[in-house]
């Protein structure tokens, strides 16, 4: 069921210093951010040859990201999101196995512009886990 490790994200208090650090210390391409109001986040993607790293930054106080940085004010992992063929198959085939989907348990589009699930974390040895369906 899974594909390969699409990307890991990282929350960051400051964005813009972490992208500094990203781009001119590490050496690494970093996209443009984005904005995803439907999330609470503002991203951005270091590209590396086999992954990515997704930079979050809470949008307002009412972002889980805020939530994550109150608990962790210098940032820290957030997730890992696996690649999957069909998020509606890999979602059902999870919950019949007693995993719990956050949210509604809908795919909601993520910062690909593809559908995303988060799956909670005390399901997954304390792991947040994110499915992206390619």
């Amino acid at each position: 069921m899974l594909g390969r490790v699409n990307h890991i994200a990282m929350a960051v208090p400051d964005l813009a210093a972490a992208t500094a650090v990203y781009r001119d210390t590490l050496g690494a391409t970093v996209s443009l951010p984005q904005v995803l109001p439907e999330h609470g986040v503002t991203v951005v993607f270091v590209e590396l040859p086999n992954t990515k790293v997704e930079l979050l930054e809470p949008l307002g106080a009412e972002s889980p990201i805020a939530a994550f940085l109150e608990k962790n004010p210098s940032g820290g992992m957030h997730h890992i999101c696996y690649e999957v063929d069909d998020i509606a198959a890999a979602r059902d085939h999870l919950v019949r196995a007693g995993a719990r989907v956050l949210g509604n348990g809908e795919p909601k589009i993520g910062a690909h512009g593809k559908p995303v699930v988060f799956l909670h974390p005390k399901d997954f040895f304390g792991a947040l886990v994110e499915l992206e369906q390619v």
